[in-house]
């Protein structure tokens, strides 16, 4: 039952970019970043690579989007500072396992750069809290013109255990991390999970039907790709009824598609492009993540 808490959690909190996937196997997310993580928490100021760079990126000058790699989108930007949008999970049969909070808390001046402060949490609910307590928390320090990964901050409590990771992407190493910060090199245009789900809201999909780029999930570089499907009306929500774009996510690792990890996001077709729904379909479990609040 953990893992499939900690996985739906993942993919929910994680808001269906390439983490999701990774966090979805294997121990609960705690005890795997504790044991790759020893080493950068006795020297926290310690270079690392994300590895393996998608071959496909790696080639790549701009490493995204289709000729969209510096493609600004901060004019018209449906991003606004302060808001808060509230989502619960279901999972196959059982209803409301989590509570999640995605919000844009302020844009402003990151050690010399322009760019968004991103969060998310993620708690578990009763019954279900009884057997797998977590209460996670991410943040992103992403580009305001691009929404690259500046920072990307991973602050765990499961079960009882606590881990906290703070990485200062670079794409060339000249970007020194603080003290309390690992420095990981990335390539050019890499996007932490924050900062690709609300790129993916910035995007006209009535002229861009598929995009790609990577996302660095804190452990790993994927190439992330989203396909734009059509205009669905009526998608039903606790927040309401809506019509929204649906868009199909696909993750690769180095070339190879994840076959048995699959994600739709409902993109409302207002004004903010609010996310309403995401769907994962994952090995062990199907998931509604469903929005019931705009703040």
């Amino acid at each position: 039952m953990s893992k499939l808490i900690a996985g739906i959690v993942g993919a929910a909190a994680l808001a269906c970019a390439a983490g999701v996937f990774y966090w979805a196997h294997g121990p609960a997310p705690v005890a795997r970043l504790a044991n790759s993580s020893q080493s950068k928490a006795a020297s926290p100021d310690i270079e690392t690579t994300a590895k393996p760079a998608p071959r496909a990126l790696a080639a790549s000058s701009g490493g995204m989007d289709n000729k969209n790699s510096a493609t600004p989108t901060e004019a018209g930007t449906p991003l606004r500072a302060g808001e808060v949008l509230e989502f619960s999970a279901d999972v196959a049969n059982l209803t409301n396992v989590a509570n999640l909070r995605l919000q844009i808390v302020e844009r402003h001046d990151f050690f010399g750069k322009a760019a968004w402060h991103l969060q998310a949490f993620a708690h578990t609910e009763n019954p279900l809290r009884m057997v797998f307590e977590l209460d996670d928390q991410f943040d992103s320090y992403s580009d305001a013109a691009t929404l690259s990964s500046l920072q990307y901050e991973m602050h765990l409590n499961e079960r009882g255990q606590k881990l906290e990771s703070i990485q200062r992407m670079t794409a060339t190493g000249a970007e020194q991390a603080p003290q309390n910060a690992t420095q990981t090199r990335v390539v050019p245009g890499t996007r932490d999970p924050l900062g690709w789900m609300q790129y993916l809201r910035t995007v006209d999909w009535s002229k861009a039907r598929e995009l790609r780029g990577p996302v660095y999930d804190g452990h790993k570089l994927y190439d992330v790709r989203a396909s734009y499907k059509g205009l669905t009306q009526n998608i039903a929500v606790p927040a309401g009824n809506f019509a929204a774009s649906k868009i199909e996510i696909r993750v690769f690792d180095e070339g190879v598609e994840l076959k048995d990890a699959r994600f739709t996001l409902y993109l409302a077709d207002n004004a903010a492009r609010t996310p309403v729904l995401l769907e994962a379909v994952l090995p062990f479990a199907t998931a509604r993540v469903a929005l019931g609040k705009i703040k």
